[in-house]
Parts: C-alpha cells; sequence; structure tokens
C-alpha cells in the first residue's frame, strides 16, 4: 500500500509501466470534474471510476480486496478514511469472484485519512475499506484508477 499526494506521484511511476499514465490522468484537474461514472485511458488494462457519495461509519463495513487489478484511489473533493489491513491477517466473508474481482475480508485494521489531492494505492495483497468517515457523513468525489496487474 501506498500514501500520498498527488505532488509526489512521479516518485511512483516506475513500480508499474502503467502508473505513469495512471497519475497524469489523476494530475489533469479537468478529470476532477466529470461525470461519475467509467472513463477507458487504455482499455480494461487501465480506466478510471469516478464515483460521488456520502461516506459511511467507519465500523460498518468490509474490506475488499482485488487480484486481477490494482486500485489507485484519488480524493478528488471531500475526505474520507479508508481501513488497511494486510489481506494475510484477515478472515474471508466472501470468497473471491473473478468476475467482479472481488472478495470481501473482515478482521482488524488500520485507518487512513485522505483528503483532497491525496491518493492510496492497494496491490493485490492489500485489504481496504473505502467511503468511511470517523465522527459524521461526507460527500466525496473520488477517481478510482484499475490498472491490470497484468498488461
Amino acid at each position: 500500500m501506498i500514501v500520498d499526494v498527488i505532488e509526489n506521484s512521479t516518485a511512483y511511476e516506475s513500480i508499474h509501466p502503467l502508473f505513469k499514465s495512471a497519475f497524469a490522468f489523476l494530475k489533469d484537474s479537468r478529470n476532477h470534474s466529470a461525470e461519475d461514472g467509467r472513463t477507458d485511458i487504455s482499455g480494461d488494462k487501465l480506466f478510471a471510476l469516478t464515483q460521488s457519495y456520502e461516506t459511511k461509519p467507519a465500523h460498518d463495513g468490509r474490506h475488499e480486496a482485488h487480484r486481477n487489478y490494482i486500485d489507485i484511489q484519488f480524493i478528488a473533493a471531500g475526505e474520507e478514511v479508508i481501513g488497511y489491513a494486510p489481506l494475510a491477517d484477515l478472515q474471508t466473508v466472501t470468497e473471491f469472484d473473478p468476475k467482479s474481482d472481488a472478495g470481501f475480508y473482515e478482521g482488524p485494521h488500520t485507518l487512513i485519512k485522505l483528503r483532497r489531492g491525496m491518493f492510496a494505492v492497494f496491490f493485490p495483497q492489500d485489504a481496504h475499506m473505502p467511503c468511511r468517515h470517523i465522527d459524521k457523513s461526507a460527500s466525496v468525489k473520488k477517481i478510482v484508477l484499475k490498472v491490470a496487474v497484468s498488461y
């Protein structure tokens, strides 16, 4: 897992061949006001899912993990907390479904606060519980980049 501000994203571009394109997309502020939905950047290898929502209580969620895609979750507006835990430390609630590229898990986690301009990268070994708040619900606009593990 990586957590940082978008201004520092060049430090991570060499981790994966598609990260440079992914971070270039996030740095373009025109994309921060896009309508909710999917935007193809490089077909199914790299695409953005823009979402607007109200955060939910941190104690009321499940962890998710993916095998085929790396998530880069970028906060375009608002703030939230995301629960994080190594997948190996959690118990399976719902077996991994290859069609949705998701499995769901429970167990202890660390809360990470993300505000506008910050991103978190979750690899297949990183379980995460996004869209959460601690004190009160807040409006968030997020761009989730899905980066194919195998390109």
